[in-house]
């Protein structure tokens, strides 16, 4: 029964880092990145999934990461932000729903159906991560 357990687990680890490995990017998913992130630098490629992969670049001085399907189309760009950077509408936002809570990061998304701001909040203890619209409506949970 050990070494059943044993050899499960290794399997278990090895299936489990298989996607963050880096593999052969498909030209398609090359293509696609090059084609809309042109001025690039210092690209890295990992798995995010079966279905998809994931792109870390640097572009303008600033830290980016990109997602592709397997086809090439692009799906999501993300890259942290300044709580500077923060739309008016998104901080009063998370102000009126989240009172005595603090950011500790923020992160600009795109994707085809428009911009989110992501934030990283604590309040003692308690840490969680909200997404508003760039009006300040909340997204998801």
């Amino acid at each position: 029964m050990k070494k059943q357990t044993f050899f499960l687990g290794i399997i278990l680890l090895l299936s489990t880092t298989a996607f963050g490995q880096i593999k052969t990017v498909p030209v398609k998913v090359k293509t696609g990145f090059e084609q809309k992130f042109k001025e690039a630098k210092n690209i890295k490629w990992s798995r995010e999934n079966a279905k998809e992969w994931e792109a870390e670049f640097t572009l303008n001085g600033k830290s980016y990461s990109a997602n592709f399907n397997n086809d090439g189309n692009w799906l999501e760009t993300e890259h942290q932000i300044s709580l500077a950077e923060i739309p008016s509408s998104v901080k009063s936002a998370f102000e009126k729903d989240f009172p005595g809570f603090s950011i500790t990061e923020a992160d600009i998304s795109e994707t085809a159906h428009g911009i989110a701001y992501e934030l990283d909040i604590k309040k003692g203890a308690i840490k969680k991560e909200v997404s508003f619209d760039a009006t300040g409506k909340r997204i998801g949970k």
